[in-house]
């Protein structure tokens, strides 16, 4: 592993530390849900009208490091961030990291804190978990919100993809010198875990796939977000759209021809910002509460 690709690894989580001391911390909650331990934290209040909105962060990541997104989320809504199997304070487990079973814990995290439907927001590794609750529980998801998430392995440019391949167990010792190992060692129940979670990880990105299938089978309102510097071709971005419906025809000077699902391309955001961009809420928040007559547009 390179000095590049280590800075590389270690920037994702370097603007959001440096942040994160801004976010409230409320008490963590844990569940034993689908063989997991999964930690969990309550940010905001309910609000009548307004759907739980549950938030999933991005590999080597937790829910501690959203920055300003998550309170300006949880300003008028109940939030419910989530640390995924292996991340934050939610210990590792026997099976191997995949965004299909940390799907079905959220699913099961829902089901547990008996809430019928919810919006699922996830960004990066998060958002193929997003993805995932929709796909595999449909009856459970809203809205949803895929945040700098490709659909498909070969979506990266191709010097990401070579970066991914170096993800392994070896270079947990030259990783421990970053933000991000910092942050895990510090919120993690077994921070000895580390090489583990870093195989794990490297495991899953070596893996290739391609949900376009079930993109296009999608039925709920989603939202798209990526950067216009993000760690793959905003072209992709506008197909995963497409997929959904969009950007096929006009929309009509009364909107009538909009889809249900939209795009955001933000600008001057990178793969490794865009968690705590300052753009990244509102247009979550637009989304997630727009006025009636785009709230009803067909897809």
């Amino acid at each position: 592993m390179n000095r590049l690709t280590i800075a590389a690894l270690a920037f994702i989580t370097i603007g959001m530390v440096a942040q994160a001391s801004a976010q409230q911390n409320p008490q963590g909650h844990y569940a034993d849900v689908n063989g997991i331990h999964l930690y969990y934290e309550l940010h905001g209040s309910p609000h009548a009208g307004k759907t739980p909105l549950v938030l999933l962060h991005g590999g080597l990541m937790s829910s501690s490091l959203w920055g300003p997104t998550l309170p300006a989320l949880a300003a008028g809504r109940e939030v419910i961030a989530i640390d995924m199997q292996g991340h934050g304070h939610t210990a590792d487990i026997d099976r191997p990291i995949s965004v299909q079973a940390i799907g079905d814990d959220v699913a099961a995290l829902l089901k547990f804190l008996k809430i019928d439907k919810a919006d699922i927001m996830g960004y990066s590794l998060g958002g193929g978990a997003a993805l995932q609750v929709a796909v595999r529980h449909p009856e459970l998801v809203n809205k949803l919100v895929l945040v700098s998430t490709p659909i498909r392995r070969t979506d990266f440019y191709p010097d990401i993809l070579k970066q991914q391949a170096m993800v392994n167990a070896a270079m947990a010792e030259q990783m421990k010198q970053t933000l991000m190992y910092q942050r895990y060692a510090k919120e993690n129940p077994r921070p000895e875990d580390w090489p583990r979670l870093l195989q794990k990880v490297g495991d899953f990105m070596k893996n290739d796939y391609d949900f376009s299938d079930e993109v296009r089978a999608l039925k709920v309102p989603t939202l798209i977000v990526a950067g216009d510097a993000d760690i793959f071709p905003a072209k992709y971005a506008v197909r995963t759209f497409e997929l959904l419906g969009g950007a096929q025809k006009d929309g009509g000077w009364d909107g009538s021809g909009r889809v249900a699902s939209q795009l955001a391309i933000l600008p001057g955001v990178t793969h490794y910002s865009m968690g705590v961009a300052p753009a990244l809420a509102p247009t979550a928040i637009a989304f997630l509460d727009p006025p009636v007559a785009v709230d009803n547009a067909v897809k």
